[in-house]
């Protein structure tokens, strides 16, 4: 038998799934941010953070978004929520006019295993926005190459020989 700690968790995994999936673009965020609390009470207070931002994040409030990322992140939001985390907040300062920071964010995520090509695609925005286009198609492509599984291998080899601005 599974222990209420368990089950608990996944009815309020379950319960943000729908309230994502329902989100509306027009909701007021006093609203939507009532709702969301009802669903969050009781978890920790990184994970709270964090839903909180990414709602504001969701709904284009980024400068009120950024705060609470970066709170959340402090109180030690773990794993895999964490790296989430990290990209939804240099994806706010980005849309914020702060493209170096977030980039400077985003750097040390695009070799890793599991959140590498979210990062790689925010971080080239970012350098796009930096004037760095050249830098910003090699490092998308370099991304996307792994996941061709007929042309992976040839998009890598012209990745190599790209010219940059």
């Amino acid at each position: 038998m599974a222990d209420v700690d368990s089950v608990d968790a996944v009815d309020v995994d379950r319960e943000l799934a729908h309230f994502w999936d329902e989100l509306d673009d027009d909701v007021k965020l006093s609203e939507a941010d009532a709702r969301l609390l009802a669903i969050v009470d009781g978890l920790p207070v990184a994970r709270i953070l964090f839903e909180r931002a990414s709602l504001r994040d969701a709904l284009g409030y980024e400068a009120d978004a950024v705060p609470l990322y970066e709170a959340a992140l402090a109180a030690g939001l773990p794993s895999p929520d964490g790296e989430r985390a990290v990209i939804q907040l240099a994806s706010s300062l980005r849309n914020l006019g702060r493209a170096e920071e977030a980039f400077a964010l985003l750097e040390p995520f695009v070799e890793d295993d599991e959140v590498g090509a979210q990062a790689s695609a925010f971080a080239a925005l970012c350098l796009i926005d930096l004037g760095r286009k050249g830098e910003a198609a090699r490092l998308a492509l370099s991304a996307l190459a792994p996941r061709l599984p007929e042309y992976g291998r040839a998009v890598a080899s012209y990745v190599d020989d790209l010219e940059l601005d």
